[in-house]
């Protein structure tokens, strides 16, 4: 990998340990102030016609690093070294007269300032980050009420709780007002830093993985590709912003290379600080505002779960997502179904465990917001998700495998249709999925299947499975071929009495296409034809030797070529057939041929293979053996 991942206008970010500017970036990264929304979004925006489903923009232009600080380091520069930069801030300021809540500071102002900022609340020095709070404009205030609220998730003492908090009231007491932002950002980072705790994970092989799974995440969208690259690109950017904070603040604990696991007390601190935030913010997050916070704290974890250790929800790394997530719903989200539903769909097994054993779920189901696990299942079925089925069954308690079980008999997704019935399927429910299998033509599935349907089912609904099949056959009757040359009654004559049935019967209900099929091939009538079809041929071949003028007199073969001119093709296409049972019409002229070839008479219905084998004895072996080879 490059060691450069990420320029933001001509500053290289990156993970490696030479630069120092990256350590800025954190206090640097902002969230458009009129266009706020959760990285989903930008992918949910892809379904929208042209685009235009979503309102979201994720950062805009950072502000550029100054080439001292690409220099020094700014953030590892000291407290004198900071408190000279203020008093320098503080003195343009004031020249510039802009005083009281109606000043704008200049844009290399504010990115001074929250530099500034940045650096004095990483170093823990409140009163510097306090006073700096008092030169700050109001949309400098909302910067600095994000840098305060990031700083959260790192947080490890009671000290620091006091002085975080104290920021917070500080800031929103001088004017901050942007409570969206800052709370879809943090739950955003939150999330990331959780998921970062994974032992099998550095914060380099985050960054890959990140990448790789969005990029599989949008392949999986709908949309025009242009549209899906730029969203491609914004939630990247976002999500590795998110990721070069975690790193700033890493090292400054003393973890160059991956995330600390916080203990159970750090955590409740860290919640504690979270709790403070929502308190103050009070009825300026509106449900939108809490619903879209839990959008952005699910998203991250749908990204890394493939990545998580095994068991990662239950671990003490998830406990703070566990208690955001719950915090959120207990302000007004309403989409823990919608996230539970896309985390099954997507196979991030870690986030449905979560959302299954979190409290969101409980304070949801008070809410009449209850988490729908039967249907999540039939998405992590439909995709094929066999780890997150497993969850959702043994821990979410999931018995709806009737839906799920027939679609993917219907689409003959062999793997999804071997967990369920390994898993234990009733009676019924096999027959279904075997039917929707023979309506599908899907001959591997219902091969699969009919063994597992117990005979005195399929003797009771017979009739229904094959009318039911060719229903909704689409056109092709593979399927129900396949069911009547296996026997699927155990009973040849009872297979072929099914057959004959529904082709002389008269039910409307009886699709045309599946009685003229059964007419034509499986009834009592197709036999009838298939002897008289198996006569005229034999009458056609005595008049060519009586009286064809062919050079070559067929009379004088040998008596063995003469049975494969007449009767190989019959072989033959007996052979393709395959299976227990012949066509009726088949059979018909298989009794006609072995007749004719001295045979006897084998008209009993279960003896299509004797009369074969004799038709066989008859052919030169040459013949037989390279048909079965090939």
């Amino acid at each position: 990998m490059e060691e450069e991942m990420l320029y933001v206008e001509g500053t290289s970010m990156c993970m490696g340990d030479g630069v120092n500017s990256e350590d800025s970036y954190c206090a640097e990264m902002e969230i458009e102030e009129n266009e706020i929304g959760s990285p989903k979004n930008e992918i949910q925006r892809l379904t929208s016609e042209k685009g235009e489903g979503s309102n979201v923009v994720f950062s805009r232009e950072g502000p550029l690093v100054s080439k001292e600080s690409r220099r020094c380091g700014v953030y590892r520069c000291g407290a004198k070294k900071l408190k000279s930069h203020v008093v320098v801030i503080e003195s343009e300021i004031g020249n510039k007269e802009n005083i009281g809540h109606d000043r704008k500071l200049t844009k290399q102002d504010r990115i001074d300032l929250g530099r500034l900022f940045q650096g004095a609340v990483s170093s823990h020095d409140w009163e510097l980050a306090e006073s700096l709070i008092l030169l700050a404009d109001p949309q400098t205030l909302n910067d600095t009420l994000c840098i305060t609220l990031d700083s959260i998730w790192f947080l490890s003492t009671q000290q620091e709780l006091h002085g975080i908090t104290g920021l917070i009231k500080k800031i929103i007491a001088n004017g901050a007002y942007d409570f969206t932002r800052a709370a879809l950002r943090t739950s955003f980072l939150a999330s990331c830093v959780s998921a970062c705790q994974s032992r099998t994970m550095s914060l380099a092989d985050t960054v890959t993985v990140m990448a790789q799974r969005l990029h599989e995440r949008l392949q999986e969208c709908n949309g025009d590709e242009v549209l899906k690259a730029e969203a491609g690109a914004k939630v990247q950017k976002f999500t590795e912003w998110a990721l070069k904070c975690i790193g700033f603040h890493s090292r400054c604990q003393g973890n160059r290379e991956r995330v600390s696991h916080n203990s159970a007390i750090e955590i409740q601190l860290q919640l504690s600080a979270f709790k403070t935030f929502l308190d103050l913010a009070g009825n300026q997050l509106t449900g939108k505002d809490f619903t879209e916070a839990f959008d952005a704290a699910c998203f991250p974890l749908t990204l890394f779960s493939s990545s998580f250790d095994p068991g990662w929800a239950s671990g003490i790394s998830a406990t703070a997502i566990q208690g955001l997530l719950g915090m959120l719903v207990e302000g007004g989200a309403d989409n823990v179904n919608q996230c539970f539903l896309e985390a099954s769909r997507f196979g991030s097994t870690e986030l449905v465990r979560i959302l299954l054993q979190d409290l969101s779920v409980q304070i949801a189901q008070r809410n009449s917001l209850d988490v729908d696990v039967d249907l999540a299942l039939g998405f992590a079925s439909h995709y094929c998700k066999i780890g997150t089925m497993e969850c959702l069954v043994e821990e979410g308690n999931a018995i709806a495998f009737l839906g799920p079980l027939m679609r993917a008999a219907e689409r003959g997704c062999m793997q999804v249709l071997q967990w369920f019935v390994n898993r234990g399927c009733r009676e019924m429910e096999l027959c279904l999925a075997l039917t929707a299998a023979t309506s599908s033509s899907q001959v591997d599935v219902a091969a699969y299947l009919l063994p597992h349907v117990p005979q005195h089912v399929l003797a009771a609904l017979s009739i229904e499975i094959l009318k039911a099949a060719g229903e909704r056959s689409g056109g092709s009757l593979d399927g129900v071929a396949f069911l009547l040359r296996s026997d699927f009654l155990g009973d040849p004559a009872a297979s072929y009495a099914v057959a004959d049935t529904i082709a002389r019967s008269d039910d409307e209900a009886v699709a045309p296409e599946l009685r003229a099929f059964l007419q034509e091939h499986w009834s009592e009538a197709a036999f009838l034809d298939g002897l008289r079809q198996g006569e005229e041929h034999y009458m056609n071949l005595v008049r060519i030797l009586n009286w064809g003028g062919s050079p070559m007199c067929i009379r004088d073969l040998p008596g063995p070529l003469k049975v494969a001119i007449a009767y190989l093709p019959l072989y033959r296409e007996c052979v393709a057939a395959g299976g227990s049972l012949f066509s009726q019409r088949l059979r018909g002229q298989l009794v006609e041929a072995v007749r004719r070839l001295g045979g006897g008479s084998l008209e009993g219905v279960g003896q299509g293979k004797e009369l074969l084998a004799i038709l066989e004895h008859h052919l030169p072996p040459f013949l037989v053996n390279t048909h079965s080879i090939g």
